[in-house]
């Protein structure tokens, strides 16, 4: 691995991660980052998230879409304008760009989430709302 590619890496753990450092019962971990070469100046970020019993991600956006694939367990989604709906191992979902949305694990156990966010390159890859 050259510099270059280290250095990237280091910026998508640091992209993934520090938007919900501080959210109870969330983990993110980073997947895969890629330069989309049919799309210039777009990424893809893969991560995979854990959701604890009961755990949260509030509401937030995105600055690319969201292409969501529960691996574990069940989510609630709450995607505004939208119906919530609840999304079940081996189904996925897409959130819009710039959507407000959030998640939760209503269930009494662990919730994998694969989420990727294809977006332009530099923006953040999450965005928290109040």
């Amino acid at each position: 691995m050259n510099v270059r590619n280290w250095i990237a890496g280091g910026a998508l753990v640091l992209a993934v991660t520090t938007a919900f450092a501080q959210l109870a019962g969330i983990t993110r971990t980073p997947v895969q980052e890629a330069d989309l070469p049919s799309a210039p100046g777009r990424q893809a970020v893969v991560a995979r998230v854990e959701f604890a019993p009961g755990a949260v991600v509030p509401k937030h956006t995105h600055a690319g879409e969201e292409i969501g694939y529960v691996v574990e367990g069940s989510i609630e989604l709450i995607v505004e304008g939208q119906p919530t709906r609840t999304v079940k191992a081996g189904e996925g979902f897409l959130v819009p760009a710039g959507i407000v949305h959030e998640g939760r694990n209503t269930s009494g156990s662990k919730a994998v989430v694969l989420a990727t966010y294809v977006h332009e390159k530099g923006k953040p890859v999450a965005t928290m709302v109040k």
